[in-house]
């Protein structure tokens, strides 16, 4: 791919975001009971599994798309963003999950914002 295209700071975000969604990922896949320590306790420990593996996919092809300066999933970037943080305000909320969510969704919220101001610069470079 040609680099002229391909976007250092809004590649930042995604080697930044992919680490976090591989990290948060692992964790409870690995480490189930320290992950519900922090976490709360859950039901379905399949689920959560489940959840972390799709975290560490989606952080891996943000990271291999960033590394290897390729298109980047931006659609997917907003997507899953857009869930974690809608899934973990609705359900602090609610009382179903810890308040300690509220810290992803802050995170979360920093991303959105970050693939915001990066695309949007973008777009203004490219109209020039």
């Amino acid at each position: 791919m040609d680099k002229s295209t391909h976007d250092g700071g809004l590649s930042n975000v995604f080697l930044f975001q992919g680490s976090y969604f591989v990290i948060t990922g692992i964790w409870p896949v690995v480490g189930i009971n320290s992950f519900m320590v922090a976490t709360g306790p859950k039901q379905d420990i399949w689920l959560v599994h489940m959840v972390g593996l799709l975290a560490i996919s989606i952080g891996l092809t943000f990271l291999i798309s960033s590394l290897r300066q390729q298109r980047l999933p931006i659609f997917l970037a907003y997507a899953t963003t857009l869930s974690f943080l809608v899934m973990d305000i609705i359900y602090v909320a609610s009382g179903v999950i810890q308040r300690i969510y509220l810290l992803d969704a802050s995170i979360q919220f920093l991303f959105l914002t970050l693939l915001t101001i990066f695309i949007i610069r973008k777009q203004q470079r490219n109209r020039k």
